[in-house]
């Protein structure tokens, strides 16, 4: 039992089930703000007698196809999108590139197989090629 108790105390799963709970709450946010707030929105810009757009559908045969609640998905979708890119995916894009600068100052590309080398390196260890130490641009025509 202790063994299973430490499992669901480990630092990673606890917050893993703090991010699930956070991001299910968010997503019902964001579809209760799509659903109250923009598609009544568009429904009273664009003149429609509903102004609750996820009420608007057709019938085909029988087969109900509900294109409105389709619509708010979408939005609530994009919505989530979109602020998972600026409040995620850019911040760990900087800070990825920060490190990624700290690693230019400790290795170079080799000119022939275009592998990461150490910027000390005389030869290649992947392709065997014997490296310059001057740069091409400040060698004397040969």
């Amino acid at each position: 039992m202790s063994g299973f108790k430490k499992f669901l105390l480990r630092g990673n799963l606890v917050e893993l089930a703090v991010a699930v709970v956070v991001g299910a709450t968010f997503s019902n946010l964001i579809q209760a703000l799509v659903g109250d707030l923009i598609t009544p929105l568009i429904g009273a810009i664009t003149g429609g007698r509903q102004p609750d757009f996820s009420s608007y559908k057709f019938t085909l045969n029988g087969s109900v196809f509900r294109y409105g609640d389709f619509v708010n998905h979408l939005l609530t979708f994009a919505i989530v999108a979109a602020v998972v890119y600026w409040l995620v995916v850019l911040p760990m894009t900087r800070v990825l590139r920060l490190f990624d600068s700290k690693k230019e100052a400790t290795e170079k590309t080799c000119p022939e197989c275009l592998s990461d080398i150490p910027v000390a390196a005389r030869r290649c260890a992947f392709c065997t090629v014997e490296l310059s130490t001057v740069p091409a641009a400040d060698r004397p025509p040969a």
